[in-house]
């Protein structure tokens, strides 16, 4: 009875996965989905979030002899990665006490800050010369921190800026609960009994319930960012920076209770 109230209370004190986070790296997700569609279609296609794909356009760009392709890429890659080495600062200069630290708090402050620069110069109207290339790097370094500020966060199996490991991940803990299922019904309902032979049922259930609304939340975002870019252009980029900064909020009253 004891270990089974601590899988769902955290020893009676806190939730083991308190929704709060969750919630918030979900709208995170959003943001990079949004982001991602945004610098695809408006941007030259190149994604600015997503770096495994923007390898393969580089890749691709470079073996055509599409040599501005291949710059647009390259400079997404550089301005990714000066994001996470930014973000990795601004994170490791806490420790790891909470679900959510100040730390990540800040550095997903700072993306907003970057968020709302990039959509300034969205909306001069011109996405050509200097311009183009000052938008890809504004948003590959944001989606570069908050990448930074999500691993900090050891969230198992999700990442906010790409789904191929997520989706694994979820994968994964679906083929192994329905695998216990099959071999064990203790290990498939969280009962009493089940709890006291120390069978991690809940943690798998909810890493994998977690990673599915991730999955889910990164398609549903692409969709709307463009549906709205087709018709509305110029809001295309509040889609993300609302969510950033709805997330900040967020975080700012936790720590205020704190």
């Amino acid at each position: 009875m004891g270990k089974a109230k601590d899988l769902s209370l955290g020893c009676g004190t806190a939730p083991i996965f308190p929704q709060g986070r969750d919630t918030m790296v979900l709208v995170l997700t959003w943001a990079a989905s949004g982001v991602d569609a945004i610098s695809y279609l408006g941007l030259g296609h190149v994604f600015t979030a997503n770096m495994t794909g923007n390898a393969v356009l580089l890749g691709l760009a470079i073996g055509q002899g599409r040599g501005l392709a291949a710059l647009r890429s390259m400079t997404a890659l550089a301005g990714f990665v000066l994001g996470a080495a930014l973000g990795a600062i601004m994170v490791e200069k806490g420790t790891q006490a909470k679900d959510w630290p100040a730390t990540v708090t800040r550095a997903v402050w700072v993306e907003g800050i970057i968020l709302a620069a990039f959509t300034v110069a969205w909306h001069t109207g011109s996405r050509n010369g200097s311009i183009l290339y000052a938008l890809i790097s504004l948003s590959a370094v944001a989606m570069g921190i908050q990448s930074a500020a999500i691993r900090h966060l050891k969230v198992p199996g999700v990442a906010t800026t790409y789904i191929t490991g997520t989706l694994t991940s979820m994968v994964a803990e679906f083929t192994a609960w329905l695998y216990r299922s099959r071999i064990s019904p203790l290990a498939a309902e969280p009962t009493s009994e089940s709890a006291a032979l120390d069978v991690p049922v809940a943690p798998r259930h909810h890493g994998a319930r977690l990673q599915a609304l991730v999955l889910l939340v990164y398609i549903l975002a692409a969709v709307v960012s463009a549906f709205v870019q087709d018709r509305h252009p110029r809001l295309a980029t509040l889609s993300p920076l609302i969510a950033v900064g709805l997330v900040v909020l967020n975080a700012s009253l936790r720590h205020r209770r704190e």
